[in-house]
C-alpha cells in the first residue's frame, strides 16, 4: 500500500478560510462531509502518512478518490452548510442519528377559529403550540383527559366541529362532556379562546397562578355554602395537581432548558433529551447513533444539537445543557440564537447543583437506552443470521460460524493468571458451556493463550463414555476468537498447528479499533461500523472479558480465605468479619496489627499472626 494518496492536493492549494469539504469515491458518491475553521489545517490531518491514521479514517481516505471543498464566510455558515450536505448526501462515514420512533406531542391548534387540543406526531401544523414530546401515546391522552376537566376546550375533529356549528346540534364528544368548544353550545368563540389561552399558559409553566385561583374560588364557594361549585373547583384543582405531579418540579420555576445525556461506546451512542420548561420535565426524547468513524463526545454533542433543532418549528430554550462542550460551541450558540429569534441561547455544561443532578439522570437513561438498543439487535433471529453471514464473508469462511468461541486472558501484574472461554451458538450466548482456566505460570499473554488453547483443543475428540451423549466441550467451533491482535493470533495459530487441528478459523479482536486480525495477513479486516457482525463480535469480546474478571475475583477471594483459615483461631466467620471490615483484600494487607485489632473478636496476638501470614506469601 502506498504511504500517500494520489489525489492529495498540492501544497498551498487548500485555502485557510472556514469551509466545508467532501470526500468522494470513484463513482462520485459522497463518502464523508466535514467542516473546518481552517480548511488547510483540517484536511492536512487526512493526508498524513497512512500508517499514522486511525484505522477507520484510513479506510475512508483510501476508499475515496477525490476531495473537494467550499469556502464560506463564517464558522456558523460552515456549520449550516455541513448539516445541509449531510442531509442531502447521507454519507456512509458520517455519524447516523436515528430516532427510536416518531414521538407523540400534545398540540393546540391556535391557528383555528376555535382551537382544539389533540395528540399528533406531525410537528408541522401551522400555528400550533406543541408540548412534549411524550414517551407514550397514553401519556398524552392522560394529560388531555386531566387538562380538559380544568380547561374545557375543544377536542372534536374539524369535520365534527363544522357539522355542529352548521346544524346547531352539539358534536358527539360535546354531548358526553368530552368537548368544551363552541360546538358544545356552552361557550362563545371568544370565551373559548380565553380558556385556550389559559390552557396554553398553564402547559407553558405558568401553573402557580391557576392553582392559587382555583384554591381561592373553592374556599369562597365553600364559605358561601355553594358546595356544588366548591366540588367543581376541587375536581379541577385535583386535575391540575395530577398534571403537575406527572411533570414534577425538578428545579427553579425560572429554568427553561433542554438537557442531553449521552452514552456511547466504539460503535453506537444513545441520547436522552429532557425538555425542562418552568422547572418541570415537559417532554422526553431519545436517539440511537451509529458511528462509522471514531468521533469524540464533543463531536457527538454537535450532531445531537443539530438533529434536535433542525426540524421546522423547533422549540429552542434559553439554555442547552450537554455533557461536554464541542469545539464549535460559540458558533452553535449563535446558530441556536438565530433559530430562537429572541434572547441569547447559552450552550453549557452542568457542574453542580440541581442541573447536574438532572443531567446524571439523563445520562443514566441514555446508558439504559444503549443497553436496550444492543440487546434488541442481538435478540432478533434475522439480525443474528445477517451478522453470521457477514462474518463468514468478511473472513472468507466456507460456512457461517454457527458456533463461536472467544478467549480472554486476565491477570494481576503477571500473577494470578486466569482465562475465559465463552460460547455463542447461532448468535446467542450459551452460558452453560462457558469455561474458565487457571494458569500456574506463563511468560506473557501469548504464552498463556497458547497454553489455554492447547488444553481446550485436546478435548475435541473427547466423546465421553459410550453410554452418554458427546460432551459439549468436544464440539469444534467454526470460529475461534482471541482477545488481542497479531501476537495473540499467532499464538492461537501455533496451538492449532501443534494440536494438528484443521477446519477452524482463527481471528483476533484488537481492543482499541475493534478490528479483526487473521493469521498471516498484513492488514486487519474492518467490519462496517454499524454492521450487525461487529455488534456480535463486540458482544463476544465483552462477555469473554467479563467472565474472565469474574473468575479472577472468585479465585482471589477463595485464595485469601484459604490463607487466613490456615491461621489457628481464624475460622470462616472471622474471615468474613475481616473482609467485611476492611472492604477488600488490598486494604487488609495494607493494615498494621493495631488496625486489625479493631475487628471484633481479634486480639493483639491474633492480629500479629494475621499480619505476619499475609506478608510471608
Amino acid at each position: 500500500m502506498a504511504h500517500h494518496l494520489a489525489y492529495r492536493p498540492k501544497p498551498g492549494e487548500i485555502p485557510t478560510q472556514p469551509g466545508v469539504y467532501r470526500f468522494r469515491d470513484e463513482n462520485r458518491r459522497v463518502l464523508y462531509v466535514g467542516k473546518a475553521k481552517n480548511l488547510r489545517a483540517r484536511l492536512s490531518n487526512y493526508f498524513a502518512p497512512l500508517h499514522t491514521l486511525h484505522e477507520r479514517t484510513r479506510r475512508m481516505v483510501t476508499t475515496a478518490t477525490s476531495v473537494e471543498w467550499t469556502v464560506v464566510g463564517s464558522d456558523v455558515e460552515a456549520l449550516q452548510l455541513e448539516y445541509t450536505w449531510i442531509k442531502e448526501f447521507d454519507p456512509p462515514f458520517n455519524v447516523k442519528f436515528r430516532d427510536d420512533k416518531s414521538y407523540p406531542y400534545l398540540a393546540v391548534t391556535l391557528g383555528d377559529e376555535a382551537p382544539r387540543v389533540m395528540v399528533t406526531r406531525n410537528p408541522r401544523i401551522r400555528g400550533a403550540a406543541y408540548f412534549g414530546p411524550y414517551p407514550k401515546v397514553w401519556a398524552v391522552h392522560d394529560t388531555i383527559d386531566l387538562m380538559i376537566k380544568a380547561f374545557p376546550i375543544r377536542t372534536c375533529s374539524d369535520s365534527s366541529y363544522k357539522r355542529a356549528m352548521q346544524s346547531g346540534k352539539p358534536c358527539f364528544p360535546g354531548q358526553i362532556g368530552r368537548c368544551g368548544g363552541p360546538c358544545s353550545m356552552k361557550v362563545t368563540i371568544d370565551e373559548h379562546r380565553r380558556i385556550v389561552d389559559d390552557f396554553v399558559s398553564f402547559m407553558s409553566g405558568n401553573d402557580k397562578r391557576f392553582t392559587r385561583e382555583l384554591t381561592a374560588k373553592m374556599k369562597d364557594a365553600a364559605a358561601e355554602q355553594d358546595y356544588e361549585a366548591a366540588a367543581r373547583y376541587r375536581d379541577q384543582l385535583q386535575s391540575l395537581e395530577a398534571v403537575l405531579e406527572k411533570s414534577r418540579v425538578v428545579m427553579k420555576q425560572s429554568v427553561d432548558a433542554d438537557m442531553f445525556g449521552i452514552e456511547h461506546d466504539e460503535l453506537s451512542a444513545a441520547v436522552q433529551q429532557f425538555v425542562v420548561r418552568g422547572g418541570r420535565i415537559r417532554g422526553v426524547r431519545s436517539w440511537t447513533v451509529d458511528k462509522e468513524l471514531d468521533v469524540s463526545t464533543g463531536d457527538l454533542v454537535e450532531g445531537v444539537i443539530r438533529t434536535a433543532y433542525s426540524r421546522q418549528g423547533a422549540d429552542v430554550p434559553r439554555e442547552v445543557i450537554v455533557p461536554v462542550l464541542p469545539d464549535d460551541a460559540g458558533e452553535i450558540g449563535e446558530w441556536l440564537t438565530e433559530i430562537r429569534g429572541r434572547g441569547r441561547v447559552q450552550l453549557k455544561t452542568a457542574q453542580r447543583g440541581e442541573k447536574a443532578a438532572l443531567m446524571e439522570t439523563a445520562v443514566l437513561n441514555a446508558k439504559q437506552a444503549l443497553m436496550r438498543h444492543k440487546t434488541r439487535r442481538s435478540a432478533d433471529f434475522a439480525t443474528r443470521s445477517e451478522a453470521l453471514a457477514d462474518i463468514q464473508d468478511a473472513l472468507g469462511m466456507n460456512e457461517a460460524p454457527l458456533r463461536i468461541e472467544c478467549y480472554d486472558i486476565s491477570h494481576l501484574g503477571g500473577t494470578n493468571i486466569v482465562a475465559s472461554m465463552v460460547v455463542f451458538e447461532d448468535g446467542l450466548a450459551r452460558k452453560d458451556q462457558y469455561r474458565s482456566f487457571s494458569i500456574s505460570e506463563a511468560r506473557d499473554d501469548t504464552d498463556a493463550m497458547y497454553q489455554v488453547l492447547m488444553r481446550r483443543l485436546a478435548h475435541l475428540d473427547d466423546d465421553g463414555p459410550e453410554d452418554s451423549s458427546p460432551k459439549r466441550f468436544a464440539y469444534p467451533p467454526q470460529l475461534l476468537l482471541v482477545d488481542g491482535g497479531q501476537p495473540q493470533v499467532a499464538a492461537a495459530q501455533r496451538a492449532l498447528e501443534d494440536s494438528e487441528r484443521s477446519g477452524i478459523q482463527i481471528a483476533g479482536i484488537a481492543k482499541r479499533l475493534e478490528e479483526l486480525w487473521i493469521p498471516d495477513d498484513e492488514y486487519p479486516v474492518i467490519l462496517p461500523r454499524n454492521s450487525e457482525a461487529l455488534y456480535l463480535v463486540q458482544r463476544l469480546r465483552d462477555e469473554a472479558h467479563r467472565f474472565a474478571i469474574r473468575h479472577q475475583r472468585k479465585r482471589r477471594s477463595r485464595d485469601i480465605s484459604t490463607v487466613l483459615s490456615e491461621i489457628p483461631g481464624v475460622g470462616p466467620a472471622r474471615v468474613k468479619k475481616l473482609l467485611t471490615h476492611f472492604g477488600s483484600v488490598a486494604r487488609l494487607k495494607a493494615a498494621d496489627p493495631a488496625e486489625i485489632t479493631e475487628v471484633p473478636g481479634v486480639g493483639p496476638a491474633l492480629a500479629e499472626a494475621i499480619h505476619a501470614r499475609l506478608h510471608t506469601r
